[in-house]
């Protein structure tokens, strides 16, 4: 992966992001969160749903970094996929309330997270092993992308220069580990092709 920015640039890009979101989310009726959005199979309450149990995931992490007991993100990827599933199906109310109230959570923790926690480590949802610090940068790309995602007023042109130049050093490097650059080097250059595999 290409790495996470540093932790008061992060700190401040995640902060923004979940602004960005909650006020997009804060614009769409009811009604609304039932229509469909880019990612396959997933509606507006999926990408909300998600949101919510994420944050309640790195809670989990950072709970971990904090006690040094073992706190995984899920149990397994069915556990994810669950939560999501149910969550969606949940009432609108009750989803807003979710995901706003597991983003003040999650920066509460942070928040009073020791000095000397944030250089343990960690294992995401993925299996890799990080520093605390990485954390931040995690629900950094998340708000952010996904504020794009419900697509109720937010673009990739909203989010901070930086921001933007950062999540796309992480989306090549992960794409170039998947065996993806080529076909990524030939999109980035002009050179025609579309396909790059599988939404993030």
């Amino acid at each position: 992966m290409g790495g996470s920015p540093d932790p008061a640039v992060a700190r401040a890009w995640m902060d923004e992001g979940t602004r960005l979101l909650l006020e997009a989310l804060d614009r769409l009726a009811d009604a609304d969160l039932d229509a469909a959005t880019g990612l396959p199979g997933w509606t507006r309450r999926h990408v909300v749903a998600h949101v919510h149990f994420n944050a309640e995931a790195l809670r989990r992490l950072a709970s971990w970094a904090r006690t040094g007991t073992e706190n995984r993100m899920y149990a397994g990827p069915e556990q994810r996929n669950a939560e999501i599933e149910s969550g969606s199906a949940l009432p609108a109310a009750d989803l807003r309330a979710l995901v706003r109230g597991s983003a003040a959570a999650l920066a509460a923790d942070l928040d009073a997270l020791p000095p000397d926690a944030w250089a343990n480590e960690v294992v995401t949802a993925q299996g890799r092993t990080v520093p605390a610090t990485e954390i931040v940068w995690m629900r950094t790309r998340e708000t952010a992308v996904h504020a794009v995602d419900l697509d109720a007023g937010v673009e990739f042109e909203d989010l901070p220069s930086g921001l933007v130049a950062a999540l796309i050093d992480d989306i090549v490097a992960k794409r170039v580990a998947g065996g993806q650059g080529p076909a990524l080097a030939r999109l980035l250059s002009g050179r025609g092709g579309t396909d790059i595999g599988p939404w993030l």
